[in-house]
């Protein structure tokens, strides 16, 4: 029997090279997305790449949570999971709010792959030994890390906003692989550095992202996310392909996965206790666990 896995926002980009990575190395990959379309193209991609392999496509807006709960509540009924990558992301020029009316990026980076995961438990531990990969970013170095609340003070800056929601996803990647640690379920974060997606292409060549000082240097700034984020998807999404399948990984959990595709030191403030508490009471408070 096949081992499934699931890529959120897997129809493009990054995710899309993950799950050819995947189906490559034998699983049966569900690729999460909003477009039928799209998905189409992706798992005839798939299929191109790497024939034979099985592969499908699940419509889903992750950006509401009630969607998140119906997703779950398929997924969970089709029996045991062998992997997880929280692959999903988003960054805005300007705020937004979801169906929910909580604050877009915090919504779509944290809270989606939070219950998503949350809710998906049951069959991973069915499924094991499972694997959860979640996807952070190098954006967390510049993040407020006030989680008191869903949005922080000060004005809307989508390239910081996005990095809060990140180093929130990243302090609760960790202490869950602590958590699960002994049940058969290993839980990674990978970084892939950047590459040339809808993201970056679109969002990240506006000035808006960024917080008024940084304004002032936006053409050295924008040289310098176009430098970053050049490289091909297929290489950024190494590092979650080695922290889904590498066979040196098992056994082992709370590592983090850098752009090399190799272990590297978790960023230090995803480690503070008072911010993993204030992540988890934050995400309980506006992410409740129960399935649709």
């Amino acid at each position: 029997m096949n081992r499934w896995a699931v890529v959120t926002a897997g129809t493009g980009g990054i995710g899309l090279e993950t799950a050819i990575g995947l189906a490559a190395a034998g699983y049966a990959v569900t690729v999460v997305g909003r477009s039928a379309e799209r998905g189409a193209q992706a798992i005839e991609r798939i299929g191109a790449v790497v024939p034979g392999a099985e592969a499908r496509f699940v419509a889903a807006d992750l950006a509401s949570l009630d969607a998140v709960r119906a997703l779950a509540a398929r997924l969970a009924a089709e029996g045991p999971l062998s992997l997880l990558i929280n692959n999903v992301g988003a960054m805005f020029s300007d705020r937004q709010q979801t169906t929910d009316r909580i604050e877009a990026t915090f919504a779509v980076n944290h809270l989606s792959p939070y219950l998503l995961t949350e809710l998906l438990l049951a069959p991973l531990q069915a499924g094991g030994p499972s694997r959860i990969v979640n996807v952070t970013s190098g954006s967390i170095r510049v993040a407020k890390r006030t989680f008191a609340a869903v949005e922080p003070p000060g004005g809307y800056y989508g390239f910081h906003w996005y990095g809060r929601a990140k180093l929130a996803n990243l302090a609760y990647t960790l202490d869950l692989a602590e958590r699960l640690r002994g049940t058969g379920i290993s839980v990674f974060a990978a970084d892939p550095g950047g590459a040339a997606t809808d993201m970056t292409d679109g969002t990240m060549r506006s000035p808006k992202i960024v917080s008024p000082g940084l304004r002032l240097l936006w053409p050295l700034v924008r040289r310098t996310f176009e430098r970053a984020t050049s490289g091909p998807a297929s290489v950024a999404a190494q590092p979650s392909i080695i922290a889904a399948t590498d066979a040196s990984l098992d056994g082992q959990t709370g590592l983090v996965i850098g752009p090399e595709a190799r272990p590297v030191a978790p960023f230090r403030a995803s480690r503070d206790p008072r911010t993993v508490q204030a992540v988890l009471n934050l995400s309980r408070q506006l992410a409740p666990l129960t399935l649709a």
